[in-house]
């Protein structure tokens, strides 16, 4: 499932004036480091970003969209240039007084977002108002509360966006499978980022120690616990480890943004072997030997 970051416009990305409307291009200012953490978390995070804006009163005489429109289309051209793009940038046009459920904290313009697709429990709203808060809360999601004061609801507060991109770099990427036949039960947790500890538990023994190896020699942390068939047969094991472990691989993975390919020799006196992993997602391997 994909994971998006919700993220607000003025005072967040772009700093706000004091009347609140950003109508003009001498009032176009980036937060500083902004585009720098976006430009990184589009490249090397596997985010879905969005924005999603209260404009108040946007199309009125106080506020036409022919002063807002080529401003903000600047904005979202600086962005582009520099590798930053939104799937969907969402707008609210109404007063805080009509209390429209279109409007931060409501949720009606993030439907789509509400689906078995989108990952809310791993997904963020960044913003710098306590609507953008609610906004998390509604949605299901986590909150980074872009502002100096503190919100008991928001995972952490900072106005510095080096320190978003750090946090959710550093993000363990994790995932659980579990699988269970009529003829094995098989339990699965990985973490890539780890340190090599693993409990492995299959009834093979000599099975448990090259999984050992795997999680050792990769640094990440893996546990497997199986049920297995064994008095009829060990094969029904081996398998349902494999493809347990495979789909973890896939999963934690996510886009797969940062991995590169990867290959292995190992001479020794006796023997030479060498490994190669394809993360590709392809469905076969072909090998000319």
């Amino acid at each position: 499932m994909k994971k998006v970051l919700f993220i607000d416009r003025d005072g967040t990305i772009i700093t706000e004036p004091e009347d609140e409307q950003v109508d003009s291009f001498e009032k176009l200012e980036f937060i500083p480091g902004v585009i720098s953490a976006l430009s990184k978390i589009c490249h090397e995070l596997d985010y879905e970003l969005v924005m999603v804006t209260n404009q108040d009163g946007l199309g009125t005489v106080a506020f036409p969209e022919e002063a807002f429109r080529p401003v903000h289309n600047k904005m979202l051209q600086i962005l582009q240039g520099e590798g930053i793009s939104f799937s969907a940038v969402l707008i609210d046009d109404t007063l805080e007084c009509e209390n429209a459920p279109t409007r931060k904290p409501g949720t009606a313009m993030l439907a789509r977002y509400l689906s078995d697709g989108v990952d809310l429990s791993q997904s963020f709203v960044i913003g710098d108002r306590l609507t953008d808060i609610g906004l998390a809360m509604n949605l299901g999601c986590q909150a980074v509360y872009f502002s100096n004061e503190e919100s008991p609801d928001a995972l952490f507060n900072t106005t510095n966006w080096k320190e978003i991109y750090n946090y959710l770099h550093a993000i363990p990427r994790k995932a659980t499978v579990v699988r269970v036949t009529s003829e094995t039960s098989v339990t699965v947790e990985l973490n890539l980022d780890g340190t090599g500890e693993n409990r492995i538990s299959t009834g093979l023994g000599f099975f448990n120690h090259m999984l050992e190896q795997v999680a050792k020699h990769g640094q990440m942390d893996l546990s497997i616990n199986v049920k297995g068939d064994l008095s009829i047969d060990e094969h029904h094991t081996v398998e349902d480890v494999a493809l347990c472990l495979g789909e973890a691989l896939w999963k934690a993975l996510g886009m797969k943004k940062g991995i590169e390919r990867f290959g292995f020799m190992l001479p020794m006196d006796d023997s030479l072997a060498q490994v190669a992993i394809d993360l590709g997602g392809r469905a076969g391997l072909v090998w000319n030997v």
